[in-house]
């Protein structure tokens, strides 16, 4: 683990700096568009008839044997190939960028903003005002934070380029086929529950990262209690570290599909205003956060070359 750690913080240096340069994927397919071509003919060849969770585990099984493999064969291209790979597979600048995309249309107009946010979140955003713009902004920030960053380097840093594959791959298929919609209830269950299960460790680590590098940590318990009470077992923790660093009230009620759903608001007592500049104070709580694990990375890299540089001195 310790010497992945050196090339994983190359990686975070890369994608901080360059993000996903629009020159490039404009004429190539991002390695995440080629997940989602996989995942979709598995979903059209095998989600019918009968038996469908059990179709639903065997295409989970094969994509991940494919992630595992591909990953495997990049690693022998040697140390810059996988430091590019992995790089190219964490999103913290995109992140950033997509996020202040919504901050910058809140302070043009409403509907620059809600369209902005449309792009984020899966919820309707037709009627949403600016606070509920900005809540949502918030919330994909906190949660993507996880699932775009921190989660792809704790699974490059356990399993190198085939354990952030691996990661990658499951995650997207959750997007795609782990809702349950009548098409993916039973196809979808899989993908769903071994997202869960790759996100374990992964969200509670970003929900500690945020509170350490806002001075939360002694908040530990209060965000513990919101997150447990979340729709998701792993979406509630970094959305209640973040509900706290801003003082906001996250979550709560909010329409899908033409439909309300009441969920539980994480940090209750917190502000339900929210605008442009508070999407502003989130990215900067993303930034910190990185900065947070990128040291804590160079410090497993560190710990791992003093050594070598000892006896070569």
């Amino acid at each position: 683990m310790v010497d992945t750690a050196a090339l994983l913080c190359a990686a975070m240096l890369l994608d901080a700096a360059l993000g996903e340069p629009r020159w490039l994927w404009s004429r190539l397919p991002h390695p995440a568009v080629l997940m989602g071509r996989a995942i979709s003919a598995l979903d059209r060849a095998w989600n019918r008839g009968t038996a469908r969770r059990a179709r639903g585990v065997a295409a989970m099984v094969a994509l991940g044997l494919g992630a595992l493999a591909l990953g495997a064969v990049l690693e022998l291209g040697g140390p810059a190939v996988e430091i590019v790979a992995a790089a190219i597979l964490l999103a913290q600048r995109a992140l950033v960028d997509h996020v202040r995309a919504v901050a910058d249309g809140l302070r043009g107009d409403l509907q620059g903003g809600r369209a902005a946010v449309a792009m984020i979140v899966s919820r309707d955003t037709a009627a949403m005002d600016e606070p509920a713009v900005a809540r949502a902004a918030i919330e994909s920030a906190a949660e993507n934070l996880s699932d775009g960053v921190i989660a792809p380097a704790f699974w490059f840093l356990v399993g190198g380029l085939p354990g952030l594959l691996l990661y990658k791959m499951t995650n997207t298929a959750d997007s795609m086929i782990g809702y349950r919609t009548p098409r993916h209830a039973d196809f979808g269950w899989a993908a769903a529950r071994f997202d869960d299960l790759l996100n374990l460790v992964p969200a509670r680590l970003t929900a500690g990262l945020i509170a350490l590098a806002t001075g939360g940590l002694g908040r530990w318990h209060r965000i513990a209690e919101d997150a447990r009470a979340h729709l998701s077992p792993n979406a509630g923790w970094p959305e209640a570290a973040m509900a706290r660093a801003l003082n906001i009230a996250l979550a709560g009620p909010r329409v899908y599909d033409g439909r309300l759903r009441d969920l539980h608001w994480v940090h209750e007592q917190g502000r339900r205003s929210a605008g442009a500049a508070d999407i502003d104070a989130a990215i900067t709580r993303l930034w910190r956060a990185w900065a947070c694990a990128f040291a804590l990375t160079a410090a497993l890299a560190i710990s791992w070359a003093a050594p070598i540089l000892q006896r070569l001195i």
